[in-house]
């Protein structure tokens, strides 16, 4: 493959990264729609729409603020400030971001539901799209791995063999999604408990993914990415403690 892929006919040509990453949003939300139908939504029509408004502006400015704090001196330098801030992003800084604006919203709303077990797959589905775009791109994308010699490293477009870290990711979600699928089988969880846990596992995940990454430090050993997992780790830290030393808090009766 030639990174960054290009797709086209003749001289039209398209970025698959831009492709993929399309698809991603236009997929998931229509795969949230379709959910939305299939299930009872305690949450009102009209709260809803606020909490689905209030996630998007809160995804969009914290995937780009966490972004542009992966390498602070970078962004004091850049010409244009304003532009290097829209350019960077990253997910956890998305995820973390939608998960503030939704609960300040659901505060002046009055909602007391959980607002994220229908969002969680629809986002699984969306951020495995989404990475296909990342894996096109290969170095020309943040997302790329550290130098390796495993025998599945990757030639992402510098001649250098690296961990797939997109890949990587795709498995991940893949998995994860399996896992609660079966764990809802298993045990009916509570309301918000499935969100909870996918925050839970992609936070732990990413933690442990950027000491494979060539990132910016800008604390010992840590990243900007990493702290923020941390932080959104300890926010769920009750969720952990229930989830391995009394999950029967997490469910809606016991069998």
């Amino acid at each position: 493959m030639t990174y960054p892929l290009e797709l086209g006919i003749g001289n039209f040509k398209l970025s698959a990264h831009l492709l993929f990453e399309t698809l991603s949003f236009v997929i998931g939300f229509r795969f949230f729609l379709y959910l939305k139908r299939k299930k009872t939504d305690p949450i009102s029509e009209s709260n809803r729409i606020w909490i689905i408004i209030s996630a998007t502006f809160g995804a969009f400015f914290f995937s780009r603020l966490l972004g542009s704090l992966e390498n602070p001196a970078a962004w004091a330098q850049a010409n244009n400030p304003f532009l290097y801030f829209y350019a960077n992003k990253t997910i956890v800084g998305g995820l973390l971001g939608g998960l503030l604006f939704v609960e300040i919203t659901k505060y002046f709303l009055h909602e007391k539901s959980s607002s994220g077990d229908l969002f969680t797959y629809p986002l699984i589905l969306a951020l495995i799209i989404g990475r296909v775009g990342c894996f096109t791109s290969g170095v020309y994308e943040p997302t790329f791995g550290r130098a390796t010699s495993l025998p599945w490293g990757m030639d992402l477009g510098d001649g250098i063999l690296r961990h797939p870290v997109a890949l990587y990711e795709i498995i991940f979600l893949a998995i994860l999604w399996v896992l609660l699928c079966q764990f809802e089988k298993k045990q009916p969880y509570s309301m918000g408990v499935r969100f909870k846990l996918f925050m839970i596992a992609y936070l732990a995940f990413r933690f442990m993914l950027d000491f494979i990454k060539p990132v910016h430090q800008i604390a010992p050993l840590l990243s900007a990415i990493q702290l923020a997992c941390l932080a959104g780790l300890l926010y769920y830290s009750k969720t952990i403690s229930y989830f391995f030393i009394n999950r029967r808090k997490l469910v809606i009766h016991e069998r």
